[in-house]
C-alpha cells in the first residue's frame, strides 16, 4: 500500500471509530466484522480495568498493550502520547505525572482529537492537551518531553524511520520512549498478509521485529529493552481459507506470526 493511501485509510477508518459510541468491543477494529471482515480476531490481550485512572469511554479497544506499565513515568514528567485516540493512555499517564506534570496527545484524526478533548473537559483535566498532527512531521518543539508513549500506532506510520527520528527530536536528552506495537515474526504467508493488510488496525504497515529494533538502534537510541512480547493468534478458519492443510500445519509449527511487543529506548 502506498504511503498516501495508508494515511488516507487511517484518517478515514479512525475517524469512523471516533464517531462511534458504545462498548469498546464494538469499536475495536479487529473485533468488528464491519471493519475487519474475516479478520475477527483481537489484538487486545492486555486489560486496563485494574489500572488507575482508566476510563472505559476513552478506550476504543484499538491498542495492543499497556505502555504506561513499563514507561517509568514519574511525578512532574512531561509526557507525549502518539496516536492518542480518545485519550485513554493520556489519562493513565496523567495519574502518574500528577498535578506538577503535563501530558500531550497527538493524533492524526481531527475527530479523535475532538473526542479526547471532550473526555478531558468532562473530567476537568487542565494539564492534558490534545493536538492534531502527523507523527512523521510533529508540530512540536524539540527537546521537550521526558517520555514518549504510543500504543499500536507506529505500525500504521509509512516511514517508521522518520517517526523514530521525530521521537528522538522531541525527547529531552536523557528522555525515553515506551511503545506497544504490532510486528511480524519470521515469514507470514503472503496470502494471509495480503488479507490482513486490507484492514487498518490489523497488520497494515507492520514490519519484522528485527527490522523494527534495528531502525530504533540506528536512530541512536540506547538501553533498548523489549518488556513484553505476545503472539496475536490467527484464527484457524482464516488459515484454512488461504492455506492448505499441510501449509497450515507448517505455519503453526514455524513459530512465525503476528506479535505485539512493548519496547523502550533512551535518548543518550
Amino acid at each position: 500500500m502506498k504511503a498516501s493511501d495508508l494515511k488516507r485509510d487511517v484518517h478515514e477508518k479512525y475517524g469512523e471509530f471516533a464517531r462511534q459510541s458504545g462498548p469498546r468491543a464494538q469499536s475495536s477494529c479487529c473485533r468488528s466484522s464491519s471493519c475487519c471482515g474475516e479478520l475477527e480476531f483481537s489484538m487486545i490481550g492486555d486489560e486496563y480495568q485494574t489500572i488507575e485512572a482508566y476510563h472505559p469511554e476513552a478506550d476504543l479497544g484499538l491498542g495492543c498493550g499497556i505502555p504506561t506499565q513499563f514507561a517509568g513515568i514519574k511525578p512532574g514528567d512531561f509526557v507525549l502520547d502518539l496516536g492518542s485516540g480518545a485519550g485513554n493512555d493520556c489519562f493513565v499517564a496523567r495519574s502518574l505525572v500528577g498535578e506538577s506534570g503535563k501530558v500531550c496527545g497527538l493524533d492524526f484524526t481531527e475527530d479523535m482529537v475532538a473526542k479526547a478533548r471532550e473526555n478531558a473537559r468532562k473530567r476537568g483535566y487542565t494539564n492534558v492537551e490534545f493536538i492534531q498532527g502527523d507523527i512523521e512531521e510533529m508540530p512540536l518543539p524539540e527537546n521537550t518531553y521526558d517520555v514518549v508513549l504510543s500504543n499500536c500506532v507506529l505500525n500504521l506510520v509509512p516511514d517508521k524511520n522518520k517517526a523514530f527520528s521525530e521521537i528522538w527530536r522531541v525527547l529531552k536528552p536523557g528522555g525515553h520512549f515506551c511503545v506497544s506495537d504490532v510486528l511480524i515474526k519470521g515469514q507470514l504467508p503472503q496470502s494471509i498478509r495480503n488479507a490482513a493488510e486490507m484492514y487498518v488496525g490489523c497488520v497494515s504497515g507492520a514490519v519484522s521485529i528485527e527490522v523494527y529494533l534495528d531502525l530504533i538502534r540506528k536512530q541512536g537510541f540506547r538501553e533498548i529493552n523489549v518488556h513484553k512480547q505476545r503472539e496475536i493468534p490467527i484464527p484457524g478458519e482464516l488459515l484454512k481459507k488461504y492455506l492448505s492443510e499441510q501449509e497450515t500445519e507448517q505455519f503453526k509449527d514455524s513459530g512465525h506470526g503476528i506479535f505485539s511487543i512493548t519496547v523502550s529506548g533512551y535518548k543518550k
